[in-house]
């Protein structure tokens, strides 16, 4: 029994054990489920924190990437600088001490006491002196000269150089006249490190970042103190952004504020440090810089800024204005000198100021600055504003060079354009147009205008008016308003007759009477003369300085439509002529610049040189490029325009362009002609001096008729807009081919001096009359006919 009972006990233990066994298996599986989840997620956590660990360094390899990559290349698109004419200093030159004060002052040199450096000048009545800059020209390179120019009369009578001797020839700088942007219209000049004056990095870090050179990218004290200031006022009222910073947000990120930009901000900023010394990021820094805003142009680093402001080198610059030029940093809009000249001088004071405080300048230094106004020059960076000018240099340019070149890669390039006479003819079209329209009782702003201005010789552009508001861009008259141009068409009419000398001379009789021609449309074509009259038979010379229609086309379908169409082209018209009867009135349609390639012809005695307003092209560096070399190709013989000359000189002293004499000395000799169109819509006048082609258009834009001929309208603007120039008299040089006879005016028979009224005439050798007037050797007449010519 005993045994029973333990071998049941025995039983019942091993019963509970299991039991229990069975109890304590499910606390273990609950257990090691736990486990097996902790080690799942920390294997995540551990596999996420490598993926964002990586993503992280390929971020950052990005950036930095970037940042080398943007740093290290081109960092700007720099425009394309553009340069005028300079001016030219020599004994015996026209130049007037006015033009030359003009010509510096629009350099922006100083007038001192003393020069004492470069870009000064002084003046004691007829004597100057002039410090000039170094300049690299297209053809090599000028050093800086300290110059004694004298006046006599009208022009330089002695220049030497101020202890030296005597000089034959001396170039001023050449202006600088515009830029060709990029499509963001951002514009700046390029300096290096070593450019920037120490006045200017002192004022720059002791207002921007004063910790610059000790910190790598990142202030975190200047953080620290702007994040509790801006707590304390509620708003943003500071900011911790060292210069790197700021080089960054401008040269690389965009203008969102957000957490990521200034993180991205902040990491790109220890890189660049990381990789380039600080001189580079404040060179880099320098031309970055944001500093105002020219209508659509917008002014970016220090180097451009100081034109703009005091049209002056950044290295000429004084203490206060290169302080004025650090408080523009902060704010160019709220600061800006022209619009809130107050604010601007409190904040260039300010700058004074710290510098002071942080020992950069003395007390003395400080106070003196303070006393000294802003100085900020009215018109800018002093280029000026050509925009017709310049639309032609584009359109040059742009037969040899992709746009993107013009606008990103820096050239230099070198015209025509003298600043001077573009201003002069800019004055004498706007100021004559308004005259002309008190005169004549028309509405007010109704006409327009355009004229050019070239070079009689060389066919180089002067001045180009693209319309009565010459400094705004917009139609540009000069190239594009294609209109008939009238009589200035008679010219090539009669220069075709005198190259023809066994069939016309200068003394040719023309039959000025009515005629009918009947067109290929079956209608007849009827032309009039201006007077409403006919004049019976003329000679060839009166016909052209009374511009008869009726004498010119029976002239021209004498020799036919095609030879004159034949000789425009030769002439320079690269358009189509239609050749119908009424080209020889003038229906022909071109633009001011098209009619002035014309008369450069005739004033250059027959050789044609293609209208250029480039010199050269040079790369940034000063490597020539392009050049645009004068090019020169007989078109006509000498001769026959000689005699077309003398005709156009009687033009305008005794024919319909005599009006001139009111603005220009008839002993100048100019030869020109008039043109008006039908129902007076437009009014034309092209002559040249000695120097100068000029040619004006005068109309409206609507082409409704503007009430004015030639002479009434277009001429006023040209002799107003000539005498500004003083232009050379025109002395014309008979060539070989041509003799001088006299005539007896109203027979055309040849005579002598002793014949009443005998004139002498020019004629091809060979073409002159044989026929002798009975007073030939008879000695009767005045012993004035001894100085009678065809001038008279």
């Amino acid at each position: 029994m005993a045994r029973k009972r333990s071998a049941k006990a025995g039983t019942r233990k091993a019963k509970s054990k299991t039991t229990a066994a069975r109890r304590r298996r499910p606390v273990k599986k609950k257990g090691r489920r736990r486990q097996g989840r902790g080690a799942r997620w920390f294997t995540r956590l551990l596999a996420l924190g490598f993926l964002f660990t990586l993503v992280a360094g390929v971020y950052l390899l990005y950036l930095d990437h970037t940042v080398r990559l943007k740093f290290e290349g081109k960092r700007w698109a720099v425009p394309a600088r553009v340069y005028g004419r300079p001016m030219e200093l020599y004994p015996g030159s026209s130049v007037t001490p006015e033009q030359l004060v003009a010509e510096l002052k629009r350099m922006g040199y100083e007038q001192v006491r003393y020069p004492k450096r470069a870009a000064g000048w002084s003046r004691n009545g007829e004597r100057f002196l002039v410090r000039t800059r170094a300049f690299s020209f297209w053809d090599g390179k000028a050093p800086e000269r300290f110059l004694d120019i004298r006046f006599s009369g009208d022009g330089i009578s002695r220049l030497s150089e101020v202890g030296g001797g005597e000089l034959a020839l001396v170039r001023l700088e050449a202006p600088e006249i515009g830029s060709i942007y990029p499509a963001h219209r951002e514009d700046r000049v390029l300096v290096k490190r070593e450019q920037l004056p120490e006045q200017l990095v002192q004022a720059l870090v002791v207002m921007e970042d004063r910790t610059f050179y000790q910190h790598h990218g990142v202030d975190p004290k200047a953080i620290a103190r702007a994040v509790w200031a801006n707590l304390r006022a509620g708003g943003v009222v500071q900011g911790g952004s060292t210069l790197t910073q700021q080089l960054v947000k401008n040269f690389y990120l965009t203008r969102e504020r957000s957490l990521w930009r200034k993180l991205n901000e902040a990491a790109m900023a220890l890189m660049l440090e990381a990789h380039y010394g600080k001189d580079e990021i404040l060179g880099a820094y320098a031309n970055e810089i944001y500093l105002g805003q020219d209508g659509g142009r917008a002014i970016h680093g220090f180097g451009l800024a100081s034109h703009f402001y005091f049209n002056r080198g950044l290295q000429e610059l004084s203490l206060p204005q290169l302080a004025l030029l650090v408080a523009q940093v902060r704010g160019p809009s709220y600061y800006d000198p022209r619009r809130h000249p107050e604010r601007a001088l409190k904040r260039r004071n300010l700058v004074l100021d710290v510098m002071r405080e942080q020992g950069v300048i003395t007390e003395r230094q400080a106070d003196a600055a303070r006393k000294t106004p802003l100085g900020i020059r009215d018109k800018g960076d002093g280029r000026g504003n050509y925009p017709a000018f310049m639309d032609l240099v584009r359109r040059q340019l742009h037969r040899d060079y992709r746009e993107e070149d013009l606008t990103s890669e820096g050239l230099r390039i070198f015209t025509t354009l003298d600043p001077w006479a573009q201003q002069q003819a800019e004055s004498g079209v706007a100021g004559r147009l308004g005259a002309l329209e008190k005169q004549h009782r028309l509405p007010d702003g109704k006409l327009e205008g355009a004229a050019v201005l070239v070079d009689s010789e060389s066919g180089e552009i002067r001045a180009l008016v693209g319309g009565r508001s010459a400094r705004y861009a917009g139609f540009n008259r000069a190239l594009d308003a294609v209109r008939p141009i009238g009589s200035l068409v008679k010219p090539v009419v009669y220069l075709a007759a005198l190259m023809q000398p066994d069939r016309y001379s200068l003394v040719s009789r023309l039959k000025d009477e009515p005629l009918s021609i009947k067109g290929p449309d079956g209608k007849r074509w009827q032309p009039d003369n201006y007077d409403h009259k006919a004049h019976g038979e003329v000679p060839l010379h009166s016909a052209l300085a009374h511009s008869y229609n009726l004498a010119t086309v029976r002239l021209g379908m004498d020799l036919g439509l095609g030879s004159v169409a034949d000789l425009l082209s030769r002439l320079g018209v690269s358009r189509p002529v239609e050749p119908v009867p009424a080209m020889l009135l003038g229906s022909v349609e071109l633009s001011p610049l098209e009619v002035a390639q014309v008369y450069q012809s005739f004033a250059a005695g027959g050789f044609h040189s293609p209208l250029r307003a480039i010199r050269e092209v040079q790369s940034s560096g000063g490597e020539p490029l392009q050049r645009y070399p004068l090019t020169v190709r007989q078109a006509v013989d000498s001769g026959p325009v000689y005699l077309l000359n003398r005709n156009l000189q009687e033009v305008v002293r005794n024919g319909t362009g005599r009006g001139l004499s009111r603005y220009i000395d008839p002993e100048y000799n100019i030869a020109g002609k008039t043109g008006t169109t039908d129902k007076l819509r437009d009014s034309w006048f092209a002559g040249f001096s000695g120097n100068l082609v000029g040619v004006v258009w005068v109309g409206r834009d609507d082409n409704k008729p503007a009430g004015l001929t030639g002479s009434s309208g277009a001429l006023q603007v040209w002799g107003d807009m000539m005498r500004r120039m003083r232009p050379s008299p025109l002395q014309l040089l008979r060539p070989d081919s041509v003799e001088t006879v006299w005539v007896d005016p109203p027979s055309g028979f040849r005579a002598d001096e002793g014949c009443e009224g005998a004139r002498q005439y020019p004629f091809i050798v060979g073409s002159a009359p044989r026929v002798e007037a009975s007073c030939v050797g008879q000695g009767g007449g005045s012993i004035r006919n001894l100085f009678r010519s065809f001038f008279e």
